[in-house]
């Protein structure tokens, strides 16, 4: 059966679950998540990941460029505001002294050289760095890693960093997906957070990558910024489908200004209320499926021909740090500050200062901190929570066959907690497998917290996003 079907989901039912589900939850990037690492994983745990994962299969590798010239007052993200470009040389080179260890922690020395089928640069903004230093970068990658012939290749591009000779330059390079952050066209929002880039500006950059052959060019979004109200923000929905991407991500503001520094100097008077908020998202899905967007799950859109919606139908999904895809299941190898690795049975993440980062690689030490190394029960619960997130059901036989437990019995404390979500018509319980909805799907992250048990748990849910 197929993980979740297109048929339209009536907007009343859409409308009422979005405001009994508007409440803060993990993205599950990961299971388990990114705070229940601990500093007793560093360096020598990896390493020991690293060994005895070996170079026999196909690796993803993330680049974190933590560099930005500007800040936008809603970032989250790890990064660096600074106009000196030269700080961009060390870096460069403490990221290949990461990839000299960790190639040969993979087997290098022994003759091996890990194949990678997909690579994507983030940030930050990666092209923070001049066209020069993307291509030292890729070299450098290319030295020590196999990039498999049809790997994606993807980049992060800040539009205001970029002009078509720039992305011409990313092709020759061999870059074949970008995605441009956007976040909202109106004026009055992009001054609210220190973000101007035109409309014009973009729609000239996206003609330019689509006359240079990128095989996918995506839009990011952002919904609940200061200044947009639902007008507003359809008036942006229809600019970002007019200009036709591939794919659209379209994520919710989070405002923890307790939590990141830059979001104090948003003024929280200027945020929509929590109703307009719920109205821009339910607009801007309706828009967008109205313009024949396929819905893949946890804010994202794709076209239906693109790869990512072909996926989605086909029951094929697959999930990393990066978000939706459509790679086979693969181990992640993060280099760069702040950066995270999955290997194996282990999670481990990088210093989240360039100080720190860096002093570690002049050492010739990974810059590892923490991490974790998953118990049986954390490797059921995430292929469970997996298998809800990219294909919207659970076989009881495949997961009872690979851990060997009695799924109903195992879980019956959870089963118990998807009774309401069934009686909403998120999801269906059948003797033999959990089925989420096409309702369901809109709220595929309230389904998958129900086997969480580190939130379970935990009462305290502040450090999260909204799920819608």
């Amino acid at each position: 059966m197929a993980a979740v079907t297109d048929r339209p989901v009536p907007a009343e039912l859409l409308d009422a679950n979005m405001r009994r589900h508007d409440v803060a939850g993990p993205r599950y990037t990961s299971y388990p998540t990114a705070d229940r690492f601990v500093e007793a994983h560093q360096s020598a745990q990896h390493l020991q990941a690293l060994a005895q994962r070996g170079t026999a299969q196909p690796l993803s590798v993330y680049v974190h460029i933590p560099f930005c010239e500007q800040l936008c007052y809603y970032c989250a993200c790890n990064k660096i505001i600074t106009k000196h470009h030269e700080r961009a040389q060390p870096y460069l080179a403490a990221l290949a002294v990461e990839m000299d260890l960790v190639a040969q922690a993979l087997g290098a020395s022994a003759g091996g050289v890990a194949p990678v089928s997909q690579l994507h640069l983030g940030g930050g903004s990666p092209t923070f760095l001049s066209d020069a230093e993307l291509t030292v970068l890729m070299d450098a990658l290319r030295q020590r890693f196999k990039l498999l012939t049809g790997a994606e290749l993807s980049i992060e591009v800040d539009p205001r960093t970029v002009d078509g000779q720039r992305l011409a330059h990313l092709r020759r390079l061999g870059f074949n997906r970008l995605s441009f952050g956007v976040q909202d066209f109106d004026p009055s929002v992009q001054k609210a957070v220190h973000r101007s880039q035109p409309h014009e500006q973009v729609a000239q950059l996206m003609q330019h990558a689509r006359e240079l052959g990128f095989a996918s060019i995506s839009v990011d979004l952002i919904y609940g910024l200061p200044q947009q109200t639902p007008a507003s923000f359809a008036r942006t929905i229809a600019q970002v489908a007019e200009l036709r991407p591939d794919r659209i991500a379209m994520y919710a503001y989070a405002h923890l200004p307790q939590r990141f520094k830059p979001q104090r100097r948003i003024v929280a008077e200027l945020l929509p209320p929590a109703g307009d908020k719920l109205a821009m998202l339910s607009g801007a899905i309706s828009a967008l499926l109205g313009e024949g967007y396929a819905y893949i799950g946890m804010d994202h859109f794709a076209l239906p021909d693109d790869p990512l919606a072909i996926a989605k139908r086909q029951g094929l999904l697959h999930r990393n740090f990066q978000g939706y895809s459509t790679q086979p299941d693969c181990d992640l190898i993060g280099l760069g500050v702040s950066s995270i690795s999955r290997v194996g049975a282990t999670y481990a993440q990088n210093a989240k200062t360039l100080a720190e980062y860096e002093d570690a690689l002049n050492q010739r030490q990974l810059p590892v901190q923490r991490g974790l190394a998953l118990t049986r029960d954390d490797l059921l619960r995430r292929a469970v929570i997996m298998a809800l997130m990219c294909q919207g059901r659970l076989e009881f036989e495949s997961i009872a066959a690979s851990y060997l437990v009695d799924v109903p019995r195992y879980f019956a404390a959870e089963f118990e907690r998807l009774e309401p979500l069934a009686a909403q018509g998120l999801v269906e319980l059948e003797p033999d497998a959990l089925q989420v909805t096409p309702l369901g799907w809109y709220f595929v992250r309230a389904v998958a917290m129900v086997f969480d048990r580190y939130l379970q748990a935990d009462a305290s849910r502040e450090r999260f996003s909204k799920i819608i």
